[in-house]
């Protein structure tokens, strides 16, 4: 990801309280890729991007899957349409 899109996913980490620290890989280029770590030290940090993505992605998901849906019992409001006759 590029400088922007980590501001944007840094701000969005931050708001669900998904630890991570939005580095650039190369603290020299801020305008390489950047990466998602587990702190903000570049000698012994760890690239934890994946786990970031992935509890991200665990946050919008549905506990549950929706329910298939249900037969409703009793009549339907609806038209009934008389098959049409062939000797008319």
């Amino acid at each position: 990801m590029d400088a922007e899109q980590a501001r944007q996913v840094d701000h969005v980490l931050r708001q669900l309280g998904i630890p991570g620290v939005v580095a650039p890989e190369d603290p020299e280029n801020l305008t390489g890729p950047w990466r998602v770590y587990d702190t903000a030290d570049p000698a012994t940090r760890k690239d934890t991007t994946a786990d970031a993505l992935a509890a991200l992605a665990a946050t919008f998901r549905p506990s549950t899957p929706d329910p298939a849906p249900r037969r409703q019992n009793g009549p339907t409001r609806g038209f009934v349409l008389p098959p049409k006759k062939d000797d008319e």
